[in-house]
């Protein structure tokens, strides 16, 4: 982990808005992000139902909503929804997707780190693919807790993005040996190439510039007060849903990289 003082931390929060306002564009055309079909949206639905249970009204917080991917699959399960993210070119598209739905979702631009929501006030707390970004995540999760509702769940889902395993640099180091054979351009399912430079500049100055290890979050959502902590590392049924969206080798290589969904409770 890297050590920051305030003034660095504070530059590195306003870059990671600015690399996110700028990938807003590109987002929801690529696999991983949004949802191509009814399988993998039921393939999510069950996740969050295994974790989460319906909605009922109860009222849920999606952090870092990007374009609203996960709000609106939890406004499927009749979760009463609140998204809140940083970036505005992203919560543009986020009202957009709800108007086009006709779904009453309401949008909020805020921090993740320091939602500014008032105490006990969610049922539910969901977060995809922020956790790795954190640059406090124990600040992050204590304040999280603080907003959860006595009895309430966060669900966190993300992954190690830093530490490929052997199968997966394989089967990456295959995959563009193929695509230079055939000449084909790879299919983008990140950051752009002008884009990437930003990236590994950020990843390296965040707290798990290491690689978020589910071991190494469920220590500090203990030290943040969350107690009944469990990981689910069964993503198959998403991964299997999302493969048609990826090349053959690209949907092997996700299929062996340590994703997990991790569910805790606030006393």
């Amino acid at each position: 982990m890297v050590t920051l003082a305030h003034g660095a931390n504070h530059g590195l929060r306003e870059e990671i808005k600015a690399y996110w306002s700028a990938r807003a564009a590109s987002f929801d055309s690529q696999p991983g992000h949004e949802i191509f079909s009814e399988e993998e949206r039921a393939a999510w639905h069950r996740l969050l139902r295994r974790h989460l249970g319906e909605g009922e009204g109860r009222k849920a917080l999606d952090l870092a909503c990007g374009t609203a991917v996960v709000s609106h699959l939890l406004d499927d399960l009749g979760f009463q929804v609140t998204g809140l993210d940083w970036a505005e070119p992203m919560l543009e598209l986020a009202r957009s997707k709800a108007r086009t739905r006709g779904r009453s979702i309401r949008f909020l631009m805020g921090d993740a780190e320091n939602t500014m929501e008032p105490d006990a006030s969610y049922d539910v707390i969901t977060n995809r693919h922020l956790v790795w970004t954190l640059v406090d995540p124990l600040a992050a999760f204590r304040d999280w807790h603080r907003v959860l509702k006595p009895g309430g769940k966060l669900l966190i889902v993300d992954g190690d993005h830093v530490n490929p395993g052997l199968a997966a640099r394989l089967i990456r180091r295959l995959s563009a040996f193929v695509a230079r054979l055939s000449g084909d351009a790879a299919v983008q399912h990140g950051p752009a190439p002008g884009q990437m430079e930003t990236h590994l500049s950020i990843l390296s100055r965040v707290h798990f510039s290491q690689g978020a290890r589910a071991d190494e979050v469920v220590k500090l959502l203990r030290q943040a007060g969350f107690d009944t902590i469990t990981v689910d590392t069964d993503m198959r049924a998403i991964h299997k849903a999302q493969r048609s969206n990826f090349s053959f080798l690209k949907g092997l290589e996700r299929a062996t990289q340590h994703r997990y969904a991790i569910c805790a409770s606030r006393s």
